[in-house]
């Protein structure tokens, strides 16, 4: 059977068939097979598959399809400004980036727009072009609340939304600013949702936002793909390190990708394989979206050896024929897992997931294997390798000395062993220094009332008597002190010393 009939089949138009054929892809996927005759029907849809297996283009070929397809006049209907027909959320920048990509290689041949915004990146040119027409808006939830915040986008015209990982946009982290998004939108629409996994109350909540949905599920829930390979080295936690550099080194292997917890492990992580001469970037949350996309155009045009990352990669980053997923530390979420090795075995290739697991980890990896509902094979070490001495080893913990201890908000700044500062927020620099030296610190109104200092020359009230909340003024005609500078109080012989912001004489 030919590519045009294979897709064809399926009712996709003639410039659709086209770019799938300049994309190289000669068959359509099962989800693929299920999805867009579904979607083509205007109907709502909840889409299970094995990651990597063309769950994109299951919903951006026929959206592509529905927007261009000419109306009651014989003419496609026109997208303005600042208003999408078609809204995609996903949960990562990265994802963002890739479903448009997919729009734009998809739909060459259409006369359809796309823009995709997310956050890290400068929200100025992301309004400019919001101004223009827009046909299918891809975005992360936080910044699309911004843009709706500031009324740079409108959602009134959306005919299809799509929440693509459906399991993480839905669970507690998403579902507020998800909420907050489907305000904004019409009532009557389209709703598709794809995801490799489906935890069941997602399935219960995915539900109570779709209408009468069709449900798509090509391969048995939570499983990974066939040809991922998938392994577990049962070792130390402080011989992980080496064994990780062991492996990559003497199996020669490039295009490694390595999963850790925490964004202090991963940056930590990649210094550690640059110190064995094995080249590696880390990516996560807190690395800038320009040193995100740096790393990753290095690790997929094989420039880079390692990527490590945290979780922010397991979704959305597709490479094609990846060879090595590395479980550094297993995740604690069974799902994420899945996710993680879905970065390899993608589009036919064959691919191996590779984890290494200490003993506090044992129950991460029971929990995956009931997830996955079969054992994940054990590995034995190499008999090359050699495990350092102890006093060699090394962990991703965070050995940096801990910070000194921290007073409430509002009295960091207050010294050891001084009396509790008053006045607004207690950390006031007056209010500090008057407490360090036990000195009476300013009332809870700041330029209030000060008491009156030894020696200083009381003022008189209107009534004649003297006033103890007037501090001494110096005679007419001498320079006055500066607002908050020493002050002195009359000679009783000594040297002056200074204590705090008061001079003051010692007898």
């Amino acid at each position: 059977m030919t590519l045009e009939s294979n897709f064809a089949s399926l009712g996709l138009a003639q410039p659709l068939l086209r770019a799938i054929a300049d994309a190289g892809y000669e068959t359509p996927t099962p989800i693929q097979l299920q999805a867009i005759p579904v979607v083509l029907t205007g109907r709502d849809l909840r889409a299970a598959a094995q990651t990597g297996t063309g769950k994109t283009a299951g919903f951006v070929l026929p959206i592509l399809q529905r927007l261009s397809a000419p109306g009651p006049d014989g003419k496609p209907a026109q997208s303005r400004a600042g208003k999408p027909r078609c809204l995609v959320l996903v949960p990562t920048r990265e994802l963002a980036a890739q479903v448009e990509e997919s729009v734009r290689t998809y739909g060459k041949y259409l006369s359809m727009t796309s823009l995709v915004v997310f956050g890290g990146v400068n929200i100025n040119p992301q309004i400019s072009a919001m101004r223009g027409k827009i046909d299918i808006l891809v975005a992360t939830p936080g910044r699309l609340l911004d843009h709706l915040g500031q009324r740079t986008v409108d959602l009134s015209a959306v005919e299809v939304l799509v929440l693509d990982e459906a399991d993480r946009m839905l669970d507690m982290g998403f579902i507020r600013d998800i909420r907050k998004v489907l305000a904004h939108l019409p009532k009557q629409r389209q709703n598709l949702m794809f995801s490799a996994t489906f935890a069941d109350e997602i399935r219960e909540l995915a539900d109570s936002m779709l209408h009468e949905p069709a449900s798509v599920e090509v391969a048995r829930r939570n499983t990974a793909s066939e040809l991922v390979t998938q392994s577990a080295y049962m070792v130390e936690k402080g011989i992980k390190r080496h064994l990780l550099s062991h492996l990559i080194k003497e199996g020669n292997w490039f295009q490694v990708l390595v999963f850790t917890r925490t964004k202090h492990g991963a940056n930590r992580l990649a210094e550690q394989l640059c110190k064995d001469g094995i080249e590696s970037l880390a990516i996560h949350g807190n690395k800038s979206q320009n040193a995100r996309t740096r790393a990753l155009a290095s690790f997929k045009d094989s420039s880079l050896q390692v990527l490590v990352a945290t979780d922010i990669a397991a979704r959305g980053l597709d490479i094609d024929q990846l060879p090595h997923v590395v479980n550094f530390e297993l995740p604690n979420v069974p799902e994420d897992y899945v996710h993680r090795i879905g970065r390899t075995g993608r589009a036919g290739s064959e691919g191996a997931a590779i984890s290494l697991v200490d003993r506090e980890e044992s129950k991460f990896l029971s929990d995956i294997e009931r997830l996955i509902k079969r054992p994940i094979p054990r590995a034995t070490l190499p008999a090359d390798f050699v495990p350092p001495p102890p006093s060699q080893r090394t962990t991703l913990d965070d050995d940096r000395p801990p910070r000194p201890p921290q007073g409430r908000r509002g009295d960091s700044r207050r010294p050891q062993g001084g009396a509790p500062a008053h006045g607004r927020g207690g950390s006031g620099q007056g209010a500090s220094r008057g407490a360090s030296q036990g000195a009476p610190a300013r009332g809870p109104s700041q330029g209030g009332p000060r008491p009156a200092q030894p020696g200083a020359v009381s003022a008189r009230s209107p009534s004649g008597m003297p006033s103890q909340a007037q501090p001494a003024r110096a005679p007419q005609g001498q320079p006055q002190p500066a607002r908050g500078g020493p002050r002195v109080g009359p000679r009783t012989g000594g040297a002056p010393v200074r204590s705090g912001s008061v001079l003051r004489r010692v007898p």
